[in-house]
């Protein structure tokens, strides 16, 4: 049976659920907020004005993309999305929730820092989410004004004059490294996307691969990067340069991670862990100014419910800058996931995951956590 998901094409999280439904091959159709239906029905069952929703045939409603996976994993378990191997599961879950969480800043910048270089193609996509029965000049006009009102949530994300260079020269690192690896594999655990490639998508995608600036900038110097963005957008996909990939392994064996799929975790354990060791920080504070409140209590400034709330500001050093933002509830409670897997893990397999965040700096990042456990209930973050 069809289910609905409610997106917007430049939506950096409605490109997860896509490419995920795409892949699975889990028969959905698309709709837009401008649908009346939206607001009359969807909204009320989520509890606050968000998308990407996902709608069953029988009118379930889930929210937030790990937990609409999370959802359809159990009801569409093949093809399957998770690596065999315990030490490749943590690393996908990592990587998801480094794609979805860390790089939202740096979407966010290219999408924003350089509007006006690309306006009328953004005032276009944000046209789509009005109301149809508008005229669409005034759609347009329409659209400019919700646009201003995203481009002010640079400085919450921390992106400002004095940080752009680094963010940018982090992101051209980050290219590098993600260009090497997928010029030799389609997908970063092997012949098939996991979630690490779903969590990535999200903002190389909808952002970075579809804006024209970031765009011009991926195919020019990234474009075996540009091509991956296509190919988790197509269920089947022939390309030439993987003329094995047929005939090899899933996912590779022995629980395996390549030699070019540890330089990407060098990069992103390097780039993410002093905000997220903030983030840590900043939870813990809060959780004491508010006198350890009970289990239940949602994690937010004055209980504000929100899909990426804050509990206050943070301020580090990073990459030779000092980067200030709110601080970023989401990213512990997604992290947390793969944190979880690596505690489970056996003797054996827990000292072949240390050996693996040894050498890629990871030992730090992975073992940062909250003092108190961060759980999801009622499509908010609250303590657990």
């Amino acid at each position: 049976m069809t289910c609905t998901l409610w997106q917007t094409p430049h939506s950096l999280y409605s490109g997860k659920v896509r490419s995920y439904l795409i892949k699975k091959r889990i028969a959905f159709r698309e709709a837009t907020p401008s649908d009346p239906r939206f607001a009359d029905e969807v909204l009320p069952r989520v509890g606050h004005n968000v998308i990407p929703v996902l709608e069953s045939a029988d009118g379930e409603v889930w929210q937030d993309t790990t937990a609409i996976i999370d959802v359809l994993e159990t009801r569409h378990p093949e093809p399957a999305i998770t690596p065999p191997g315990p030490v490749q599961q943590v690393v996908a879950h990592f990587l998801d929730a480094f794609g979805s969480n860390y790089l939202l800043p740096l979407a966010m910048h290219y999408r924003w820092s350089y509007r006006n270089r690309q306006e009328l193609f953004l005032r276009t996509e944000f046209a789509r989410a009005i109301s149809i029965g508008m005229p669409y000049e005034q759609r347009l006009e329409t659209a400019a004004k919700l646009m201003t009102r995203f481009a002010g949530m640079l400085g919450p994300l921390g992106v400002t004059h004095e940080v752009i260079p680094a963010m940018e020269a982090a992101y051209a690192e980050l290219l590098a490294v993600l260009e090497a690896h997928f010029r030799v594999y389609p997908y970063l655990l092997g012949a098939r996307p996991s979630l690490a490639d779903f969590g990535m998508v999200a903002p190389l995608y909808a952002h970075l691969a579809r804006d024209p600036v970031p765009a011009m900038l991926m195919r020019t110097t990234a474009p075996q990067v540009a091509r991956w963005t296509e190919r988790m957008n197509a269920d089947e996909f022939a390309d030439p340069d993987y003329p094995d990939a047929a005939a090899d392994p899933l996912f590779p064996a022995d629980d395996a991670i390549s030699a070019t799929l540890e330089a990407v975790l060098k990069v992103a354990f390097e780039q993410w862990t002093p905000g997220l060791a903030a983030d840590a920080a900043a939870v813990d504070a809060w959780v004491a100014a508010e006198g350890n409140p009970p289990a239940g209590t949602v994690v937010s400034r004055q209980g504000k419910r929100s899909v990426h709330p804050d509990v206050g500001p943070v301020e580090y050093a990073w990459r030779g800058v000092t980067m200030r933002r709110a601080s970023h509830v989401h990213s512990l409670w997604h992290l947390a996931r793969a944190q979880a897997l690596a505690d489970a893990l056996p003797p054996a397999d827990r000292t072949r995951l240390d050996a693996l965040l040894d050498r890629t700096g990871g030992t730090a990042l992975m073992a940062k956590r909250p003092a108190r456990v961060l759980g999801r209930e009622g499509n908010v973050i609250v303590l657990a």
